[in-house]
């Protein structure tokens, strides 16, 4: 983006943090090694073996109970590395939410292998047989779809009055029923994420870890840069005040069109901030979305999000 007579502030670097598994590996139990080493990160302890086993406990609990069992002389657990928890693997395959799963678990509605499982924390393998109510389920396969929304089409599931909906360009992307991460306006052309991870899209679109999208703006009328630091600053709206990460000229010819980056999720805000301040939007496009862009993606096509795409989103 070209910058011209720029009202951005700040710093544009991105603080990116990332904490280490959990675990402090190579202390052995039994035998005693002076040679200590610690790790700072999540709770755990990884890579303690026992005898001639070797077995990684992903929380203290469960290291707790391994040595216990040992102490013991009963027989050793496995550790999976493929296991999840019984309550996710209850949110992926559709069935509730996390926290939702826990009540049905704890009520006795779920089953393993036969096995009515009470146990908060419980994981299974690959292969288990997971019952709920005495039907089987299945956890879905993630999808993630990344469309370029184009103009006239309504960010909905359906539409009782019979307008297009942004669902009819992305139901033959994966056979999975994906959901539409936030919403862009009918008039708002641009980048719309599409999964059934709940969990990403929950993440995405938290009021305290919303993703940042960038918009290309047309105005009816050229851009005062008073008014672009104003958007800096903060815009007074019906529903609070509003500030906006980035605010600047698009084209150096061109002070109609104005470049804004922003965190918040609220309904309409680009377009009732430039309201508020005296301008019409004749064109909004969103151009990035949590880091996503809009390369090599026509108006009106979709792709599928590559593992390393998932793997940053997850990051973030």
């Amino acid at each position: 983006m070209n910058t011209r007579k720029s009202g951005s502030r700040g710093n544009d670097s991105n603080k990116k943090t990332f904490k280490g598994k959990k675990g402090a590996p190579g202390k052995p139990v039994g035998n005693k090694d002076t040679n200590k080493k610690t790790f700072k990160g999540r709770k755990g302890a990884e890579g303690k073996p026992v005898g001639d086993k070797e077995v990684k406990a992903r929380d203290k609990r469960k290291y707790i109970d391994y040595k216990e069992k040992v102490k013991k002389g009963d027989p050793l657990p496995s550790f999976n590395d493929d296991a999840i928890r019984l309550n996710k693997y209850l949110s992926n395959a559709g069935v509730s939410s996390r926290r939702e799963a826990d009540l049905l678990i704890k009520t006795g509605l779920v089953s393993v292998n036969g096995e009515i499982i009470t146990e908060m924390g419980y994981k299974i393998k690959p292969g288990d047989e997971v019952k709920y109510d005495g039907g089987s389920i299945k956890a879905e396969r993630k999808q993630y779809v990344l469309l370029n929304k184009p103009k006239g089409f309504i960010t909905t599931m359906d539409d009782p009055m019979g307008r297009k909906t942004v669902m009819s360009l992305v139901k033959k992307a994966c056979k999975e029923r994906v959901y539409p991460v936030g919403r862009l306006d009918r008039d708002t052309t641009g980048l719309l994420l599409f999964t059934n991870d709940g969990d990403l899209a929950k993440k995405l679109t938290h009021p305290k870890h919303k993703a940042s999208k960038l918009y290309h703006v047309e105005l009816n009328k050229k851009v005062n840069p008073g008014d672009l630091q104003k958007m800096l600053s903060g815009v007074e709206l019906e529903d609070g005040t509003t500030r906006f990460d980035k605010a600047e000229y698009a084209s150096e010819d061109d002070a109609k069109q104005v470049g804004v980056e922003l965190h918040s999720g609220k309904n309409r805000i680009v377009r009732r901030t430039f309201e508020a301040l005296g301008y019409t939007v004749v064109k909004l496009d969103r151009v990035m979305f949590a880091g996503l862009t809009k390369r090599d993606l026509p108006r009106g096509m979709y792709r599928l999000l590559s593992e390393k795409e998932v793997s940053f989103l997850r990051m973030k």
